[in-house]
């Protein structure tokens, strides 16, 4: 139950890494789910972004010092 007097905090820049961090694993909490609304979308899908690249370039440097 959500109450109606609680205000809830505006989205931020750690908020948007945490979700988006979190959302790789496929790991989400019900409220930090319906808090997602004072996230911004695009900023949302910008970070996803820069976190894939960022997933992609770490495999690649551990298959690299694995492999050579």
């Amino acid at each position: 139950m959500v109450e109606a007097n609680k205000p809830v905090p505006k989205g931020g820049f750690f908020r948007l890494l945490k979700t988006v961090f979190w959302s790789f694993f496929g790991v989400r909490r019900r409220s930090d789910f319906e808090n997602d609304v004072k996230l911004n979308p695009l900023h949302v899908i910008a970070a996803g972004f820069i976190g894939m690249a960022l997933f992609i370039i770490v495999l690649l440097v551990v298959v690299r010092l694995v492999v050579g």
